[in-house]
């Protein structure tokens, strides 16, 4: 028999969930990376008006599928739409699945880069020391890396392991202020540094004359990308969301709360960009550059109170990473519970042990293994963990995130859509009628052209 469906417990907790589920390596890391490579300024203004065109429409359209048939994606489509949609579901399940198999490859330097900056911390960083080649020898090191992914995968089944509110929301309560807190004070040492001053007027100041059409597009795909949209997630947590809830204040404090995050992080970022000399040079060369090789050592020889923000550093990387693979695990998890009638510990267990079979093929890809080292199937991508990635992120959450943007614009009803939207609780600024034509016409023209980029015109999101 199935279980009573589990909600959060008040709109904060959602929120809190969601936001961490949104917020992750991309706002840390390439959100930073593509800003700095599209010139800031004007790049990220136009990326404020994606996220309020496209982003910002579509997660209430993925909270409202879940909301209104309380079952995970590939139920809620069904249900929404019509059996035919499930198979858009298994897309989203697979997607999560496979993200999930190396994203927890990454997640797990995190925890090797904060037992290092501890250790350097307590007894000194050394002199002459390369960051590069401890990056290097640190993914070439097979058992190394499954010890690491199998902490961090240890750790995601543990939270998802008890549920919705004891499990997802406890964390996302716990860890979310701690890492807002970390977030801050890294924010006011990084402005005391000499170079503050121009990484301010770099992502603040635009200078449209440098915008690119390329970097239109980047920000259209990263608006997008970034809030966990077009593989199920939100579907999934919006399933468990109590009809006393809003979906529309809601999706508004997730996206704001993620976006915050990502500029904070730009300007910690480009603070120490700007205030060391080369710095601009080393960031170019590639998206971990900045922070798994260079910042490690700038946190101890170039950043006010580094000894100490360095190890918080990476708690914060960890933290943010962890918040994104609980709920990609959920994703998994709550389709086998729903559609198998599988209790939650047992469920929760298998699908954590699956993934991690591939996790296994992830972290073994720099090692030089035959077969998982070496797999080139896309143009310029080698090695299992290169070729998921570019899979998903250039294949998977693109045509998942069209797919939801047409079931709920065009398949779903306005009567279906205006009772989940406007129930009594939406703010007074929130009109349908502006919803409806971005999610109808807007975000599936922006997502469709992310689409048409990777088929026709070979452009590479991940």
């Amino acid at each position: 028999m199935h279980e009573p469906r589990a909600h959060w417990s008040s709109n904060i907790g959602l929120v809190l969930a969601a936001t961490g589920s949104a917020i992750g390596l991309g706002n840390l890391w390439k959100f930073p990376f593509i800003t700095f490579e599209n010139d800031g300024g004007a790049f990220v203004l136009v990326y404020l008006m994606c996220i309020a065109a496209v982003g910002l429409p579509i997660m209430m359209a993925e909270l409202l599928i879940g909301r209104k048939t309380q079952k995970s994606v590939v139920g809620a489509l069904k249900e929404a739409i019509g059996p035919g949609w499930g198979i858009v579901g298994l897309w989203g399940v697979l997607c999560g699945f496979i993200l999930l198999s190396y994203y927890t490859v990454i997640a797990g330097w995190s925890l090797f880069y904060f037992a290092r900056t501890v250790q350097w911390t307590l007894g000194g960083f050394p002199a002459g020391f390369s960051t590069g080649d401890l990056f290097d020898s640190q993914v070439s090191n097979a058992g190394l890396q499954l010890t690491l992914s199998l902490a961090f995968s240890a750790a995601t089944v543990g939270v998802v392991y008890f549920g919705v509110q004891k499990g997802i929301e406890r964390v996302a309560r716990l860890f979310l202020p701690l890492l807002f807190g970390i977030l801050v004070l890294m924010l006011v040492s990084a402005l005391r540094m000499d170079g503050a001053g121009e990484a301010l007027s770099f992502i603040f100041r635009p200078n449209f004359a440098e915008l690119e059409p390329a970097s239109v597009l980047e920000a259209l795909g990263h608006s997008f990308f970034t809030l966990s949209l077009g593989m199920g997630a939100m579907v999934t947590y919006g399933s468990y969301i109590d009809r006393s809830q809003s979906i529309v204040k809601a999706s508004a404090m997730i996206v704001v709360l993620d976006t915050l995050i990502a500029l904070t992080a730009t300007v910690i970022m480009f603070s120490v960009i700007f205030s060391v000399a080369g710095m601009r040079e080393q960031v170019g060369a590639s998206t971990v550059g900045m922070l798994f090789i260079s910042l490690p050592e700038l946190f101890f020889t170039e950043v006010p109170f580094g000894s100490v923000l360095g190890p918080l550093f990476y708690v914060l990387v960890a933290l943010a990473a962890l918040t994104s693979t609980i709920s990609l695990l959920e994703v998994v998890a709550s389709y086998v519970i729903d559609e198998h009638d599988i209790d939650r510990h047992k469920a929760t267990i298998l699908c954590g042990g699956a993934v991690f079979v591939f996790t296994i093929f992830a972290a073994i890809s720099f090692s030089g293994a035959p077969f998982f080292s070496t797999l080139a199937i896309f143009d310029g991508k080698t090695g299992w963990f290169e070729t998921a990635d570019h899979f998903v992120s250039n294949w998977m959450l693109p045509t998942g995130g069209l797919a939801i943007t047409l079931a709920a614009g065009w398949f779903m009803t306005r009567e279906q859509t205006t009772a989940e939207l406007v129930d009594g609780t939406e703010p007074a600024w929130f009109r349908y009628g502006v919803w409806r034509l971005f999610i109808r016409y807007v975000a599936p023209a922006a997502v469709g052209a992310i689409v048409v980029a990777v088929l026709f015109f070979g452009r590479d999101f991940s």
